[in-house]
């Protein structure tokens, strides 16, 4: 038997994935894991019981494929959409996929691919990147300012220079927390129309959890604009993998022409509308969620960290000179936060108050020990 170890790059992968790494976070067995942006709190018991029930009756079909275009699903979508959004969604703007990877995979098989370009402004999510790569899209990395905003006049020449098909504006943003202005946003959509016209792709992931509001007002006469979504956050359901997006009724039917027949499956299309009919319960643990997160923010202040404005469920912390070696440090603590590779910072989740707490004595302590 041969003793070759046959390694990735010994295989006839696509030149432009030799050397990388798959997306991933530790996941390590320690007392407190706030590296993961997921929400802390446990499905509520009449929750769990619903989607037993909900998929105990899908059970008893799971001999015939599950509804191709999910309508009832985006039918109940588009209804907490125009209920919290403050935008009428119908169930023909709504697309559903497995988490919004797939969601963003879709768009950039659609509207990408090679040949074709996508930008981002990073840091930011750093999937929108790798899901570039993976369907052949060219990436193009736009700037942004010391503070972690949009430069929005080097961002518009930036897209008047390399035109991209795809423009990714992610808000709040991933992992830096803040968002972006609605103006903002408007002043890239016009500037990528005049390049192109290119679809700008607004990554709302964390949309609950902001002190402003969602941007899907601006879907109307902007048929170029998508508005990406994930229940795996504010609703609590990281383990379902459901994500959506809206837009004009064309970009549904458009992506359409890539998924996958049947791409999501009974068990997940009853789980998801279980979860719709206990909004207001977990919507209730995103209010929490937010006063933790204020917490945090005036916390770390108080101890000495330079700290983001976030909008989302998670707060960047430094300035180190070795974030990784901080990291470490952490950790040693008994407590899990993210390396995101942004230079001199790290990225902490809101958890719970007694989760949370358990950090900030550890980044006391650490502060006490570096200043010693």
């Amino acid at each position: 038997m041969s003793e070759h170890v046959t390694r990735i790059d010994d295989l006839p992968i696509r030149d432009e994935l030799r050397g990388k790494s798959p997306y991933g976070a530790p996941q390590l067995d320690v007392p407190v894991r706030l590296n993961t942006n997921e929400n802390p709190y446990p499905l509520p018991e009449p929750l769990v019981a619903r989607i037993a029930e909900r998929v105990t009756e899908a059970a008893r079909e799971l001999n015939r494929y599950p509804d191709r275009d999910a309508v009832e699903l985006r039918t109940e979508l588009a209804r907490y959409l125009t209920r919290t959004g403050g935008h009428q969604v119908t169930k023909d703007q709504v697309w559903a996929a497995n988490g919004s990877n797939e969601v963003l995979q879709q768009l950039l098989q659609t509207f990408g691919g090679p040949g074709r370009t996508a930008i981002g402004f990073e840091p930011s999510y750093s999937m929108h990147a790798l899901i570039a790569r993976g369907t052949g899209t060219g990436w193009i990395s736009g700037p942004r300012n010391d503070d972690f905003t949009i430069d929005v006049a080097a961002a518009e020449r930036a897209i008047a220079e390399h035109r991209p098909h795809v423009v990714f504006i992610t808000t709040p943003n991933n992992p830096t927390g803040n968002a972006v202005p609605a103006e903002a946003v408007l002043a890239l959509y016009e500037a990528a129309q005049a390049a192109r016209p290119s679809l700008v792709v607004v990554d709302e992931a964390y949309v609950e959890f902001s002190h402003g509001d969602s941007l899907l007002p601006l879907l109307d006469g902007r048929p170029h604009l998508v508005i990406s979504r994930t229940m795996s956050k504010a609703f609590g359901a990281a383990g379902l993998r459901l994500g959506y997006l809206a837009a004009d009724p064309a970009v549904v039917d458009a992506v359409q022409l890539v998924r996958l027949p049947y791409h999501l499956s009974s068990v997940t299309q009853a789980t998801a509308l279980a979860a719709l009919e206990h909004t207001d319960t977990l919507l209730g643990y995103v209010d929490q969620l937010k006063r933790e997160r204020d917490r945090l923010v005036a916390e770390l202040r108080a101890i000495g960290y330079d700290v983001t404005e976030s909008d989302a469920n998670f707060v960047q912390f430094g300035r180190f000179e070795d974030a990784h070696a901080i990291w470490r440090k952490i950790l040693d603590r008994g407590v899990l936060v993210r390396d995101n590779g942004v230079p001199g910072w790290l990225r902490v989740s809101a958890g719970t108050p007694a989760e949370n707490d358990a950090f900030l004595d550890a980044v006391r302590d650490l502060k006490k020990e570096l200043s010693a």
